[in-house]
């Protein structure tokens, strides 16, 4: 039998894998990497604020990550910089000014590394609850936008035409980032919640005949991750969160092998989109 505190970092490491596979795979399809890495680098700021003014710390992630994709939004309308550059400032800018604050409060002791890495084995049964609440919401959300979001996607114009409106519909998208971030951040940890988001779409990627069987695939990917990660740092006593990225990435590389359907290179030949 496996103590409680495993099992509940099993319940709460699915729940996180369960909604970052559908997203993860709008960020693979609008080549948006680097934004979840800006936007996982924000959630430092927000660890920072939230000890300093005592705020609730998922509230205070979720607001800087939110701004900061409103930021990205301003800027980008204004056209001084290209995106990467812009993603590029606003990354280190927010990850340097958090670790920042946080040296200046030396009344404070912070365990950097957890909110780094995470410490999934450390969960709560009111974490657990937040997991599995936040992950029925960003699904619910997901389904509710997929339509718009698919169509933006493919084409922002045609989908304006429409009447999509895939301006509205990205900003949803960022929204839906942000939160999950807040989310996900004490599991896995700010500096590896871009990987449960791109591996295990990058690994669906390979085995989909269509965007949403690509979406349920990432999902039970991530699912194999969190379960084979967990039971590699039960067995070789290795930190838990980087043996769950580690495991996605076995699984990555062995959707490498010449074993691919014919469908899903047909997926990959459009460039990853749907």
């Amino acid at each position: 039998m496996f103590d409680d505190f495993f099992l509940r970092a099993l319940v709460a490491g699915i729940g996180v894998a369960l909604m970052t596979g559908p997203l993860g795979c709008f960020v693979i399809w609008r080549r948006m990497a680097y934004f979840g890495d800006t936007m996982a680098h924000s959630a430092l700021l927000g660890v920072a604020l939230s000890l300093l003014f005592d705020l609730g710390l998922m509230v205070s992630v979720f607001l800087v990550a939110a701004t900061v994709s409103l930021l990205l939004l301003f800027l980008q309308r204004r056209g001084a910089l290209s995106a990467d550059a812009l993603l590029g400032i606003l990354s280190h800018s927010t990850l340097s000014i958090g670790l920042v604050i946080v040296a200046f409060m030396t009344w404070v002791r912070i365990d950097l590394v957890g909110f780094l890495f995470g410490d999934i084995l450390a969960v709560s049964e009111a974490d657990i609850d937040l997991v599995w609440g936040g992950g029925i919401l960003v699904l619910a959300a997901i389904v509710a936008l997929w339509r718009p979001l698919l169509a933006s996607t493919v084409n922002a114009e045609l989908a304006e035409a429409e009447g999509l409106k895939p301006e509205r519909t990205q900003l949803f998208f960022m929204l839906l980032m942000a939160l999950v971030i807040a989310i996900a951040m004490k599991i896995v940890g700010i500096l590896l919640i871009t990987s449960l988001l791109i591996i295990p779409a990058a690994t669906a990627r390979r085995f989909s005949s269509s965007p949403e069987k690509m979406a349920v695939i990432a999902s039970l990917i991530g699912v194999l991750a969190v379960v084979g990660g967990l039971f590699g740092s039960l067995r070789w006593d290795t930190p838990s969160g980087p043996s769950i990225v580690v495991a996605a990435l076995c699984l990555f590389v062995v959707s490498l092998l010449p074993f691919r359907r014919r469908a899903s290179q047909a997926l990959s030949a459009s460039g990853g989109t749907p």
